[in-house]
């Protein structure tokens, strides 16, 4: 055994403490940054010059970042976003601006800015369908007009 100078154990102190410090942020691009770093260490103990072991470490890095952004754009793609909001009715009270469709509704009594489709007109009181909610301005489209 040559001792913990060798190359090797260097790459596989550096995998541990990204992986410690990983484990405090949670991203998994340190983890695939340790995964280069033992595929380094491997290359290393197979008598590989440190040239080599470099371009090991951040090619096996590559790929796994390469995986994780991939896994994670699949899943942002299959979960839609929950809007509770979608599907309420809200009354419409005034304008703030006819021209561009923006009112004032009443909406779990409270008062919201929203943004009305289409080109209905409208009277106090005409019931809304709520489409989207966009941080406090609702989207929303004639239900009713009484």
């Amino acid at each position: 055994m040559e001792g913990f100078g060798t190359p090797a154990v260097m790459w596989v102190a550096v995998a541990v403490v990204l992986v410690i410090v990983e484990m405090l942020t949670g991203t998994f691009y340190l983890l695939m940054l340790a995964l280069g770093a033992l595929a380094a260490a491997v290359t290393a103990w197979l008598g590989g010059p440190l040239a080599v072991q470099c371009v090991v470490a951040g090619a096996a890095a590559l790929v796994g970042v390469a995986l994780v952004q991939r896994r994670r754009r699949a899943r942002a793609a299959t979960e839609a976003p929950l809007d509770i909001d979608a599907g309420q009715t809200a009354a419409f009270e005034a304008w703030v601006s006819e021209p561009q469709r923006v009112a004032r509704v009443r909406y779990r009594g409270a008062p919201w800015t929203a943004r009305v489709a289409g080109t209905a007109a409208l009277t106090e009181g005409a019931l809304l369908q709520i489409t989207a909610a966009r941080g406090s301005t609702l989207d929303v489209a004639v239900l009713d007009a009484p």
